[in-house]
């Protein structure tokens, strides 16, 4: 990790990229030069100190005060990943990709005079080590997801786009948060029953289903993995200093674990009374959930076997219309009518078609504009909506996986070095808290080093 100190502000960026790590090639060292002349800076400049002004008691506090559970800092940091399951269908986009684009949209330059926030994205492909998957498959899943967020219009010029399994400090805060993550907070969540096909209690009077008093098959089968899913996902949230972490309505209950235990390893650690990690805040998307088109009563899913279930971002025209034609809906006579719960499939066409438009009127007032119509008509404007909101994405999409271009590596590669840099920060930060010690300098090898060779000294005792 660097710093920018105060002697260097002012002077050409390049020469802070340069002394950022001896063993950068010269070739990677010019991408971080374009990374910050794109948005983005290699070290964070040092924070604005009030005017030395009144008595030492005032002074301190002025450099004390701070906002409850937040880090001291010049702008907010929007961060959300996502699991790299392939081309992202309707539900992934509408959930969490379309906002993602409409955040970028609002403030393009993060480094912009006056910029108020930077916007971090990328895939969760660690996360996706708790699905057993054919290794050549995950590979093409995640080149798959990282050129559609590329091709729905995130710039890595203006978002910084990365692999989670490429920034190691992921793995290290995991383990740290570890230690103050409680087992029985974990034992509560849902998504590891979910996925390890646990029922979840509805009744009131049914007790809930925890890690204690599971089915002892269920329990011998269940991967540490995939219960202790959300301490990574913390510490992913975590190590940037997320304000905000646009998601989808079913990840709401991670957003809050996290927000949980940086509270609780800010209590154990500041004994200066400081945040040392920031409590981050729920941005929840407004399509809360959309479902299947097959099986309106579940969520619209890549695992469903049934591809006429999902409508992918990257669909020909004429097959997004051939999906909603045969979109499972009923027989109920009269007027068409939104009953989430009695009419499923009708109502889900009308949320798609109340949330692809970005309409601000009710889905109630969107079904009266249906009143007099049938179900094929509401099933071609819907289709129409998908299509116009989908356009151009699969010719981007197209260009990006043609043999030959290499801006998906140029995206990984840049997104490696500076999600680094910023992570770096935040994880020596929490070193320090916790007690344990680090090299002078962690992106630069101490001089005379070389495998097999003799230790060198670095002039410091123990």
């Amino acid at each position: 990790m660097f710093t920018r100190s105060s002697s260097s502000i002012g002077k050409p960026v390049k020469r802070v990229v340069q002394r950022c790590c001896s063993r950068c090639t010269a070739s990677q060292q010019q991408q971080l030069h374009t990374a910050h002349q794109a948005g983005y800076t290699p070290a964070r400049p040092p924070l604005r100190q009030p005017a030395r002004t009144g008595n030492k008691s005032t002074l301190r506090r002025n450099l004390n005060s701070h906002k409850e559970d937040s880090i001291h800092k010049s702008r907010q940091t929007i961060f959300s990943l996502i699991q790299p399951t392939g081309i992202p269908h309707l539900g992934n986009y509408l959930g969490a990709l379309r906002q993602w684009k409409d955040l970028q949209d609002r403030e393009p330059n993060p480094d912009a005079p006056g910029s108020k926030s930077r916007r971090l994205f990328g895939l969760a492909d660690l996360h996706s080590l708790t699905s057993k998957q054919d290794p050549q498959l995950r590979r093409e899943n995640i080149r798959q997801t990282l050129a559609s967020l590329l091709a729905i219009g995130l710039d890595p010029k203006h978002s910084l786009i990365f692999l989670q399994s490429s920034v190691s400090a992921h793995s290290e805060l995991m383990w740290i948060l570890s230690n103050v993550a409680s087992t029985g907070y974990l034992s509560r969540m849902t998504q590891w029953k979910d996925k390890a096909g646990i029922p979840t209690s509805t009744a009131v009077s049914e007790p809930e289903q925890t890690l204690e008093n599971i089915d002892e098959k269920a329990r011998e089968k269940l991967k540490l993995g995939l219960f202790s899913y959300p301490v990574l996902q913390a510490a992913d949230i975590l190590l940037y200093d997320a304000d905000y972490v646009p998601v989808g309505e079913d990840q709401a209950q991670h957003v809050e674990f996290t927000r949980h235990l940086a509270r609780s390893f800010n209590s154990t650690y500041n004994a200066n009374q400081k945040p040392i990690l920031t409590v981050p805040q729920l941005m929840l998307s407004s399509a809360k959930r959309v479902m299947s088109l097959q099986d309106p009563t579940k969520k619209m899913s890549k695992s469903d076997p049934d591809e006429a279930s999902r409508v992918l971002i990257t669909d020909l025209p004429e097959v997004i219309v051939h999906k909603f034609k045969r979109a499972l809906t009923d027989s109920v006579a009269g007027p068409i009518t939104f009953d989430p719960q009695q009419r499923p499939g009708v109502s889900n066409l009308i949320e798609i078609l109340r949330h692809v438009t970005r309409s601000q009127r009710s889905s109630n007032e969107i079904a009266q504009d249906y009143a007099n119509k049938n179900l094929g008509k509401l099933k071609k404007d819907v289709a129409e909506a998908v299509i116009n909101e989908f356009a151009g994405i699969r010719e981007r999409y197209e260009q990006l996986v043609r043999p030959g271009n290499k801006d998906i590596e140029q995206v990984i590669d840049t997104g490696y070095h500076m999600a680094s840099l910023i992570a770096r920060r935040t994880l020596s930060r929490v070193k320090k808290a916790v007690g344990l010690l680090e090299p002078d300098s962690l992106s630069r090898p101490m001089e005379g080093a070389r495998v097999g060779g003799p230790v060198p000294t670095s002039g410091r005792t123990l």
